[in-house]
């Protein structure tokens, strides 16, 4: 298998929520995606560059370095800069959004208005 083929569908999941990263992780890999978990803001840099993901689903609240940072980093990056970010977050304030797409992000979901299936929708565009 290529690396293009192995790696077709690879997500990096950014949360530092156990329950929701867990519930999101299992849901998503039903749905045939590969997943990688940060539990912070710096463990999801690190497994943002070890398995250059198709997709990062990005919290903003996190301990370490939070989710503006880190698409900052990934932005900055020109090995990830490509890759697209979906802030999936509790914030729900249009400053957030604003700032989460300024930065680079291709869309902003508040985790308590999305069902699994509807992420799963707006995940789909991108592979």
């Amino acid at each position: 298998m290529d690396q293009t083929t192995q790696k077709s569908k690879t997500i990096v999941l950014a949360d530092d929520e156990q329950f929701i990263a867990i519930a999101y992780k299992d849901g998503l890999e039903r749905a045939g995606y590969t997943v990688f978990v940060g539990h912070d803001g710096a463990e999801a840099l690190e497994q943002i560059k070890a398995h250059k993901p198709n997709l990062i689903l990005l919290d903003l609240i996190m301990p370490k370095l939070n989710g503006f940072e880190v698409l900052k980093a990934v932005k900055s990056d020109p090995a990830l800069k490509q890759t697209p970010v979906l802030i999936l977050s509790n914030l729900s304030q249009a400053t957030d959004e604003s700032e989460a797409r300024s930065l680079g992000a291709e869309d902003f979901i508040v985790k308590a208005d999305i069902s699994l299936k509807d992420l799963l929708a707006r995940i789909a565009k991108f592979f």
